[in-house]
């Protein structure tokens, strides 16, 4: 008999779980012991065992995507057996269709109103009763954007390697996708052919959303296409009546107001319309533009408001030449006149299409700064003796030692010491880490990443310039993976390099501060009875209030300082 594999409660905080990977896949021999998958709950990343000896007939969770405990991941049963007694023991508690169908028709129908006939037939159409969703035909299989970052919310195909038809295995790279990070490949995980392809190169999908399917030849999936279209489109339907019944009453408005300025602008091409006082009606924009032109405003004819002359009577304008009277050529006599401004120049703009990292450096940055109450200190720190150690440091090191490295090394050591400064505001808590990951923002075309030194407190120098070497390089070829840029408990933000002396930095969540690290600058200082030059660089920590006082990061940064 089929037995079905359920999300087992793996810590005693954990509430669901994400699928990381599968190790077998549908059709499989599986026996007790063997790995199934890989489970990432709120504590860690571990492995799913199987105790049942069979054959895999249905995974119920594709891989990146998260199921509650005691939900269903799998069934294990005789090879051919019908594992549909299984799933309906599943969902015999759950609601019936019929019944959530019947209470969403009966709460979103519309209150009766007044609309044209094209609205009333609009609406009729849609309220017939919806057909019964077409299922997916057998063998085939949904493959849906992945949740390739914690930060993830959409993705954006940058290209496709396979095209419908071609046959793909399940460790083939179908897709290459640009997340809010990175650009990584999407696989299958899916022997056979590309059956349809959702989304084009180019366009992006939300996380879940159906980019593809993977099946036998020849197999049909239009109907199941329809449906889940269909289905995103009835959820629509009462905002699209509402825009439908204002895009009719602004045609009709449009439609009005052509119709009541048609006499006034012929009567404008007629005759050169004037106001009170002899004032000629024109635009402002029509008027500098006539300047611009060395055009006598007075000689167009306005096909605005009341014959008023506007930008397009200006740029339609064609002189026409008058004969000249005997007076005026006796009177033509050369004169040294400047020029008319001849206008080659054009406005204009380039609209900069959003990628998905700078999608999530506008919404998670805007959420700190607007949610987070930001408090700035800012302390000046001689640097010659750090500045003589990295000599000496780097003679003996393998790797070179940066300033940024120092910096990092020192931070780390000075939130062992104020773990309070080591903490994310979690509404209800404040979290203080045992542990010390150190984010270090850099700079891409793309946007800001922050890859993470984790264990920063008990690295080298050595280790810690290593580790940022390598994951720099990572970042910068796209190479980057979700474990390199997540678990920051305290960020660094170095523009020294650019020779900024001193600036503020948004707190990067869920960190409840960050330091920004300015240039190292040679400056006049009083020592003892007189005066020598230093080099001095200035850091300014920005703190989160709800998490961090004053005073507390005060104290940080002295320790930082010694």
């Amino acid at each position: 008999m089929a037995e079905a594999i359920r999300m087992p409660r793996m810590s005693d905080t954990m509430t669901e779980g994400v699928i990381v990977e599968w190790h077998k896949k549908v059709g499989d021999k599986v026996k007790p012991g063997d790995l199934l998958a890989e489970v990432e709950t709120d504590k860690a990343t571990m492995e799913l065992e199987s105790y049942n000896e069979g054959t895999l007939l249905f995974i119920g969770v594709e891989k990146g995507k998260s199921i509650a405990v005691d939900g269903l991941l799998a069934v294990v049963g005789k090879e051919g057996e019908d594992y549909k007694a299984a799933l309906d023991e599943t969902n015999k508690n759950a609601p019936a269709p019929e019944t959530a169908i019947k209470k969403t028709e009966k709460e979103s129908e519309p209150k009766p109103m007044e609309k044209s006939d094209k609205i009333k037939e609009k609406k009729e159409n849609n309220s017939s009763a919806p057909s019964p969703k077409a299922g997916l035909p057998e063998g085939a299989k949904v493959i849906r954007m992945p949740l390739l970052s914690d930060t993830m919310t959409e993705g954006k195909i940058v290209q496709w390697n396979k095209k419908v038809g071609d046959t793909v295995k399940a460790d083939d790279a179908i897709a290459e996708v640009e997340t809010d990070k990175a650009t990584m490949e999407v696989v299958g995980y899916e022997d056979g052919t590309l059956l349809h392809i959702g989304v084009e190169a180019g366009k992006a999908a939300k996380v879940n959303e159906i980019i593809a399917i993977v099946g036998k030849a020849g197999t049909d999936v239009a109907a199941f296409i329809a449906a889940e279209t269909s289905g995103a489109i009835t959820g629509s339907l009462n905002a699209a009546d509402k825009n439908a019944e204002k895009t009719e009453n602004a045609e009709q408005e449009i439609i009005t107001s052509k119709v009541s300025q048609q006499p006034a602008a012929t009567e404008g091409i007629k005759e050169n319309e004037k106001g009170e006082n002899g004032r000629i009606k024109a635009s402002p924009l029509a008027k500098r533009l006539a300047a611009e032109k060395g055009i006598d405003i007075s000689k167009l004819n306005g096909s605005g408001d009341g014959g008023r002359i506007i930008k397009k009577d200006v740029d339609t304008y064609v002189p026409q030449a008058e004969p000249a009277s005997k007076e005026e050529i006796k009177k033509e006599v050369p004169q040294k006149t400047v020029q008319p401004f001849a206008q080659t120049g054009q406005e204009g703009h380039t609209d900069i299409q959003l990628t998905q990292m700078r999608k999530t450096i506008a919404r998670r940055l805007s959420e700190s700064n607007f949610s987070a109450p930001h408090f700035f200190l800012t302390m000046e720190i001689n640097m010659d003796n750090a500045i003589s150690s990295r000599i000496t440091i780097n003679e003996i090191s393998p790797v070179k030692i940066s300033f940024n490295d120092l910096v990092i090394k020192a931070c780390a050591m000075a939130l062992r010491q104020h773990s309070a400064v080591n903490s994310s505001w979690m509404g209800e808590f404040i979290r203080q880490n045992n542990h010390i990951h150190i984010g270090s923002a850099i700079a891409l075309p793309e946007g800001l990443i922050v890859p993470v030194i984790r264990f920063a407190d008990q690295k080298s120098l050595s280790q810690i310039a290593s580790d940022a070497k390598d994951l720099y390089d990572k970042a910068r070829n796209k190479k980057i993976q979700p474990q390199d840029f997540t678990g920051n408990t305290f960020t660094v933000s170095n523009l020294g390099m650019m020779d900024i002396e001193e600036f503020t930095a948004i707190i990067n969540p869920p960190d409840s501060a960050i330091m920004a690290v300015g240039r190292i600058k040679e400056t006049v200082v009083k020592k003892g009875e007189g005066f020598a030059t230093a080099n001095v660089m200035k850091v300014t920590l920005s703190c989160d209030h709800r998490s961090v006082d004053g005073a507390v990061g005060a104290a940080f940064l002295q320790t930082f300082k010694r």
